[in-house]
Order: structure tokens, then C-alpha cells, then sequence
């Protein structure tokens, strides 16, 4: 992962320089600092591609961030953005709503309407405040209903909410550690860990309407199947009882994807073996082991399956990717069919 660290610039300078990167390179925001309090400013930004997860780790004594609706008007890249107090308290405005974070409470806003964002006042060392910005599109839920989730406070400290701030509080100590290779595996879980926050968030507000409720509980169901396809147990009863529903109805959520449940923790299951397959770093790990990994008890049925879906067998994927240098994101290697309905 690139990791943008802003501790060499002098520290006159680093304020301002964050300032104007951050304008040009993801929106123009509005960020006032007292002058004798930027000494404390201390950014580091772990930049992804233009359709993952970009995460932003600010350490600042009275920070103030706005989004003016001259701002947007400006420039707006159409994203949705979560906010966890890392360190002290932090308070969000956005759409006539405020929320009042303490350590390890999050926040969602919008690229696209004005916010107001303040922290670190008071706290000589400086309040901490890690920001995750990804495009709209990569939330499986409504946007209503998430705008509607804009400056709530999210707490951190019960339920999928205390899950979702552990693993960030863990990210931001660790934003600097990841290599390239393991950027996009970091990306795709966090995206994971906030859909399924954010999920447990609509479902638990009435004001929610059913189908809403419906497509979040499915938002949920997806994250734990990709957070737990290593145990060979996943099945339909498993999932169901996690989730405090019956297999019936957890088929019928999945009529709606065109897919069994089967047949989607399978794609699943694939795309994370096509993944490793492609990965120079695990050459030296046997196939089987890496299809072990993902949950497939039999390397006949992995074989079978994967040829299926992509048209080679796993060992001369794995060859053609070395060979030509292709990636799991290469668009000449073909997606997984989709599964067909049993």
C-alpha cells in the first residue's frame, strides 16, 4: 500500500501542503488550523485505486473541516465517507444532524452535501481521526437509507459497531505496514467491516423502510460469508442461525441475487483462490493449501469448479498469471460464470 506520509515536510509547511493535495486530489474541502497549533498536524494517507478504499489518518489540535455548497459545486467525486475517532472526542454536522464521537465511535457523511467536521480541541497531543473514502457504488445498500445515517453517531463500544471499531483502531496503528501485495486484501475487508456495520445501523432504525431493512440484512449476510469462507462449515443453516433467521428465509433473500447461497459463497470461494493463485508472493504455496484455505475439502471438486468458472485448471492459471504478469484485477482473465440455480 502507498502510504503518504506528511512527518518530512517542514512544519510550517505540512498543514497547508495536506490541505491542497487533499483538495486536488479528492475534493475541495475547507481545513482551518490555528497557526500556533500546526506544529501538532501529522497526516498520513494511504492511497488505493479509483474504486477502492482510501484511508486518511489525521493527528491535529483543533482541526476544523468543512464542505461548502460552493465547494461541491466545485468538484464532487460522488463518495461516501466513514469517520473513526481515533484518539479524543470529534464532533460531525451534516444534513441538520450532529454527532459527538468519543474514541472509537464512527460516522458516515456525504461527498455530496455540506458538512462540517471539528476534533482534537483541548488534547495537547492532539486528537486522532482515521477517514475512509470509497465510491457510493461499492455499499450494497440504499442510499436513501444510507443519507439517511449521515452524522449519526455509531457506537463503538456494542454490538457490530464494537467489532467495526476494533478493526479500525487496529488499521490506523497499522496503515503504514502493509506492502503493495497486501493493499487490495485490506481494501476489499474493510469495505466488508463497514458494510456490515453500516448494515446492523439501517436494520436497527425503524424509520427504515422493509425493503431497505431487507437489502442491509442481505449487506450483513454477505460480509460474514466473505469473512468466513475458510470454515469448511459455512452452510446455509450456519449462516442462518448467526443471523437469527431461518434457512427459508435466507433462500428467499437470495432470490433476489439470482444465485443459491451455495452457489455464491462458491464465486466467493474462487475469486479468493483466483486471487492467491495470482499472487507472486504465495508462488511457493501448494494449491491445495490455498484452496484448503478458502474452504474446499476436495481438490478434485476445487479443480473442477475452478476450470468451470474460468476456463483453465488452477495450475495453468497460476502459470499463465506468472507468465504474462496478470493480477487478480487484470481485465483479460475472465470473471467466474455465475452459478446456476439448484
Amino acid at each position: 500500500m502507498d502510504v503518504v506520509s506528511f512527518a518530512d515536510i517542514p512544519v510550517k509547511e505540512r498543514f497547508a501542503f495536506w490541505r491542497e493535495m487533499s483538495s486536488k486530489m479528492w475534493m475541495p474541502l475547507d481545513a482551518r488550523c490555528e497557526p500556533h497549533l500546526e506544529g501538532a498536524f501529522q497526516a498520513h494517507t494511504a492511497l488505493g485505486g479509483p474504486a477502492s478504499v482510501q484511508a486518511t489518518l489525521l493527528t491535529a489540535t483543533s482541526l476544523t473541516i468543512q464542505r461548502t455548497p460552493g465547494l461541491i459545486r466545485r468538484s464532487d467525486p460522488e463518495t461516501f465517507f466513514v469517520t473513526c475517532a481515533v484518539r479524543g472526542h470529534a464532533m460531525g454536522e451534516q444534513a441538520d444532524r450532529r454527532a459527538d464521537l468519543r474514541t472509537g465511535d464512527l460516522m458516515l457523511r456525504d461527498s455530496s452535501r455540506p458538512y462540517l467536521t471539528r476534533f482534537g480541541s483541548g488534547d495537547p497531543a492532539g486528537g486522532q481521526l482515521l477517514s475512509l473514502q470509497f465510491p457510493r457504488s461499492m455499499l450494497p445498500m440504499p442510499e436513501r437509507g444510507l443519507r439517511d445515517l449521515s452524522a449519526v453517531r455509531i457506537r463503538g463500544d456494542r454490538g457490530i459497531g464494537a467489532l467495526a471499531s476494533q478493526y479500525l483502531l487496529e488499521l490506523a496503528r497499522r496503515l503504514e505496514e502493509f506492502s503493495a501485495a497486501e493493499a487490495v486484501r485490506v481494501s476489499t475487508l474493510t469495505l466488508d467491516v463497514l458494510t456490515a456495520a453500516l448494515a446492523a445501523e439501517l436494520d436497527a432504525r425503524s424509520a427504515v423502510p422493509p425493503d431497505g431493512r431487507r437489502r442491509a440484512l442481505l449487506a450483513q449476510i454477505h460480509a460474514f460469508i466473505r469473512a468466513n469462507l475458510g470454515d469448511a462449515h459455512l452452510t446455509p443453516g450456519a449462516i442462518a442461525a448467526a443471523h437469527h433467521i431461518s434457512v427459508s428465509y435466507l433462500h428467499q433473500l437470495f432470490r433476489t441475487e439470482e444465485i443459491t447461497v451455495a452457489g455464491w459463497i462458491r464465486e466467493r470461494r474462487l475469486e479468493r483462490c483466483r486471487r492467491d493463485l495470482s499472487d507472486p508472493m504465495l508462488a511457493a504455496t501448494p494449491i491445495g493449501a490455498i484452496a484448503a484455505r478458502w474452504g474446499f475439502t476436495s481438490p478434485a471438486h476445487f479443480s473442477q469448479a475452478f476450470r468451470a468458472a474460468y476456463g483453465l485448471s488452477p495450475r495453468q492459471f497460476r502459470q499463465s498469471s506468472a507468465g504474462n504478469g496478470r493480477g487478480p484485477s487484470d481485465p483479460s482473465v475472465r470473471r467466474p460464470r455465475p452459478a446456476a440455480r439448484s
